[in-house]
């Protein structure tokens, strides 16, 4: 509200009564479509059925940057909740001075109506085509008790799910407006590369070729023909354009590309003796989205106006971009938000977005669907970094831990376009654009060092991020930033220091958390668990724990982990999860739970498979079977997530809370069952199997 303060953004109210609730914030699949009703239903005291949403266009929406970072509770829910007890409060104030009497007198009805003192009504539209909701948000509206809440707290039907179940019109995907084109892009096998284009290819059923500068494309008026046309331009072959990619591995890789050094946390002292110290060293490669659907998008030029919808998660800062790249001016240029099928971070929608528009200016009046085949979204998108961490701890006679030191190598964890340089169009036009600089993202959210300062109470700590300068391969935001890799180091830490004291390890770390929360949720997660009561790793199965706060100022979560492990074939099976967790007032339980168990099931995909591997010339994870992921065979036989709803406090937030505990508590039942610790994931089949000597 404070960028976004009058009241209309966010709220407008019909002479019908009809609401329109406006949100800066996407729907990926998290549900807040359903949260963001909830919340402003119960704030303005009407049935969420009673409300429209629009979410993010440029056009229509308050800007509220990147939908990242578990913020849309955070932000947009507490922005609306605000500004809907405005809203309320308004009508009310004016209903009271219609009657003449005090506004402490006026009620609301929970179905769009005031009630006064003598029972005289009126409808919200009624005093709304009296009043004016252009005015700023006030910062003392009272809000209403969360005890009369209808909607909060309540396991609503989401409303983003029937055209999912039913394959109906769902996703950007799906989109069909009559005259449309369909596109295909034409780039190398991966970043870094380039296609020999033959301008003279025979092009099947009067399949086009647009080229501007260096990019190109091909568009037709069947999809089939479109991509005919690909597959015959392909055949001229491709070439590196980029240096050849390092082949060293990968502790070695990242701590030779020179980096930016930031101290994280430094307090540092003399420590009492140690008993025991232990060194370890742990790293995640470089990770894909994984999005079931490969990036789309639709764009039409139409009137000097360029419109494109897109699966962009930061339509404001995509538009700022096309009006770069397109050099056209910001009033003739809108994003709306279509929700694409899969991804949580930067995979290729915004690029995607700007091929659709290039192809679109070029042929003024027909709607462009640009759609990227499956090779080029493995081969094209940003990945998420790989990371390198270098833990040393130690702990005294008694348990404690008295010292404590972190070091993590990482390249950005942000490189979504704020200009044209930040897309790969933009770098094919001639001229080419200035490459976009990634910078390092400031704590406390933070990129590389997000979660590397420890929620636990250590003394004597050291920890230190080194930004890396230097991006072997094309990375970006990839779901949880820094934190699923410092979260993996610390909570695997954690357990190397139990084991080397003969001590428990959820004791170990409830003896160092101070923050109330924190121990409630581990204590539920170990507790529903049956930690007390597990069975002991015994070779073939074990049992493993993890927490953190995502951000240290995010959500709490823990998770507890069974597993099985198949020694003839190495492969990890997790019979049992159970996981607790506090994202602040529960808006939708049930949303809290389904983001939970998602971000479980794609922390454990990341742990035991994913890894982008690449030769000098290009990426070599094409398809699902030369980069795999978690298959519904590989599922937990059961998930149970229990969530801590605290009624009035702020929303926390919850999408990204469960990735770091989920990968450590994995490790750490591995660890547990066979006694042999692996630090360095994916936790393949092979290596499992090299680790505990079986041939």
């Amino acid at each position: 509200l404070k960028s976004a303060p009058l009241l209309d953004s966010w709220i407008r109210i019909g002479g019908d009564g009809h609401v329109t609730v406006f949100t800066g914030k996407v729907e990926l699949g998290q549900g807040i479509r359903t949260a963001l009703l909830q919340v402003a239903a119960d704030e303005l005291d009407i049935a969420p059925s009673a409300i429209e949403l629009v979410t993010a266009d440029t056009a229509t929406t308050p800007d509220e940057g990147v939908t990242a970072g578990s913020h849309s509770m955070q932000d947009s829910g507490t922005a609306i909740r605000n500004a809907a007890a405005n809203v309320r409060l308004l009508l009310t104030e004016t209903a009271a001075r219609s009657w003449n009497v005090a506004p402490g007198d006026v009620s609301t009805g929970g179905d769009g109506s005031l009630r006064g003192p003598d029972g005289r009504t009126v409808s919200y539209g009624e005093i709304a085509g009296t009043v004016t909701l252009h005015v700023e948000a006030r910062p003392d509206a009272p809000l209403r008790n969360p005890a009369t809440y209808r909607a909060v707290g309540r396991d609503l039907p989401r409303i983003d799910i029937p055209a999912k179940l039913t394959g109906g019109a769902a996703y950007v995907q799906d989109m069909r407006l009559p005259g449309m084109l369909h596109a295909r892009v034409l780039r190398g096998p991966s970043f870094g590369t380039r296609l020999q284009l033959d301008p003279g290819t025979a092009l099947p059923d009067g399949a086009r070729l647009i080229r501007d500068g260096g990019f190109a494309a091909v568009v037709a008026e069947r999809e089939w023909s479109a991509i005919g046309a690909l597959q015959a331009l392909q055949a001229a072959g491709w070439s590196r354009t980029a240096p050849a990619l390092p082949q060293e591995d990968l502790p070695t890789l990242l701590k030779r590309i020179p980096s930016l050094d930031n101290v994280v946390l430094d307090s540092r002292a003399t420590a009492p003796a140690a008993a025991r110290t232990v060194s370890a060293r742990y790293s995640r490669p470089w990770l894909l989205h994984g999005s079931i659907g490969p990036s789309c998008a639709v764009a039409r030029f139409d009137g000097g106006v360029m419109t494109v919808w897109t699966h962009s998660q930061g339509v404001f800062g995509l538009q700022r971009s096309l009006v770069d790249l397109l050099r056209l001016p910001s009033d003739k240029v809108r994003c709306i938000h279509v929700e694409g099928s899969g991804c949580y971070g930067h995979n290729g929608a915004d690029d995607v977005a700007a091929d659709a528009a290039l192809v679109a200016r070029a042929m003024p009046g027909r709607p462009i669907r640009m759609q990227w085949m499956r090779e080029q979204e493995h081969g094209w998108e940003p990945l998420g970094t790989a990371m390198l961490a270098e833990l040393e701890a130690s702990l005294d006679g008694d348990g404690r831990i008295v010292a404590w030191r972190h070091e993590v190598w990482s390249n950005s964890h942000n490189a979504r376009p704020v200009s044209a340089g930040g897309l790969l169009a933009g770098a094919e036009l001639d001229p080419p654009f200035p490459v976009q600089q990634d910078k390092p993202i400031p704590l406390p959210e933070g990129g590389g060092d997000r979660n590397a300062y420890p929620l636990y109470q250590v003394p004597n700590a050291y920890v230190l991020h080194h930004f890396l300068q230097v991006k072997p391969l094309r990375v970006s935001a990839l779901r949880s930033l820094g934190a699923h890799m410092n979260v993996f180091a610390i909570e695997c830490m954690l357990d190397e220091l139990a084991r080397a004291g003969t001590l428990d390890p959820v004791a170990l770390r409830l003896a160092h958390l101070a923050d109330t929360r924190a121990r409630e949720v581990v204590e539920l997660a170990a507790t529903r668990f049956g930690w007390a009561q597990r069975a002991r790793g015994n070779g073939r199965s074990g049992c493993g724990f993890a927490f953190a706060r995502y951000k240290n100022l995010g959500a709490y979560c823990a998770v507890a982990l069974e597993i099985e492990v198949d020694r003839e074939s190495g492969r990890i099976s997790t019979r049992r999860a159970v996981a607790a967790i506090d994202s602040g007032q529960a808006v939708s339980p049930d949303g809290i739970r389904n983001q939970t168990e998602g971000g479980l099931l794609q922390s454990l995909s990341w742990a035991n498979f994913e890894a982008m591997n690449f030769d000098a010339e290009r990426r070599t994870g094409f398809d699902w079977s030369s980069y795999p992921i978690l298959r519904f065979a590989d599922l937990p036989a059961t998930i149970e997530v229990h969530v801590i709803d605290r009624p009035g406090q702020p929303f926390l937030g919850t999408g990204e809370a469960a990735q770091g505990p989920a990968s450590a508590a994995l490790a750490n039942a591995l660890a547990d069952a066979t006694g042999v610790r692996l630090r360095e994931m994916p936790l393949t089949a092979s290596r499992v199997k090299a680790a505990i000597g079986v041939t």
